[in-house]
């Protein structure tokens, strides 16, 4: 086994979570552990406590890991839009395509529990920051609506899409014919905004 000193607690951070997401590659989080995890990079499970508080907030580095590279996608595909329209098709077709790619990473983001535990500042900003690039746009395409109803669009579409996203990468549509999730978005973003 490593000693404590053998990195430093940056390097320690960036092996754990660098582990996590290698493993998550191609494996679900329901198939890790402490234990296993701190075996993988030579550690005892106590020295990865020590450096991350617990088990829980580990995993929570990892989610944000994850949402730092969603957000970075997101903000590119939606700079790469002529307009704040195609920018809200665009950002919704980056959300299906990273859980698609990433299915074992995205599901860990919504299936990990605090337990009750008040979320981390830095964890909170995150989820505000992606929320946030949804409501801007919907602003954006449609000044007129108050900002309760930007934020109850803003949800009401985020869930579609999500819902939409989950079913597509688990593929459980449960169709005879193929069925593709980003036609499925479109569909939804095109009938809701001409509503709206």
């Amino acid at each position: 086994m490593a000693r404590r000193n053998d990195h430093t607690r940056e390097e320690l951070v960036a092996l754990t979570l660098q582990t996590v997401k290698d493993f998550l590659s191609e494996n679900s989080y329901h198939e890790l552990s402490l234990r296993k995890l701190a075996n993988m990079i030579g550690y005892v499970p106590s020295t990865l406590v020590n450096v991350f508080g617990n088990y829980n907030l580990l995993l929570l580095h990892a989610i944000a890991q994850t949402l730092d590279e969603l957000s970075n996608e997101a903000m590119t595909a939606m700079q790469n839009s002529p307009d704040s329209k195609q920018a809200l098709f665009n950002l919704a077709y980056c959300y299906h395509d990273f859980a698609q790619r990433n299915p074992y990473r995205w599901q860990l983001i919504f299936e990990h529990n605090m337990n009750g535990a008040e979320l981390p500042e830095w964890q909170a900003k995150r989820i505000d920051h992606m929320t946030g690039m949804l409501e801007s746009l919907l602003i954006q395409i449609s000044p007129e609506h108050s900002p309760s109803e930007v934020l109850q669009a803003s949800r009401v579409l985020w869930s579609g899409v999500h819902g939409i996203t989950l079913l597509s990468v688990d593929d459980k549509f449960f169709s005879a014919e193929p069925v593709d999730g980003k036609q499925l978005i479109n569909n939804l973003l095109s009938n809701y905004l001409a509503n709206w």
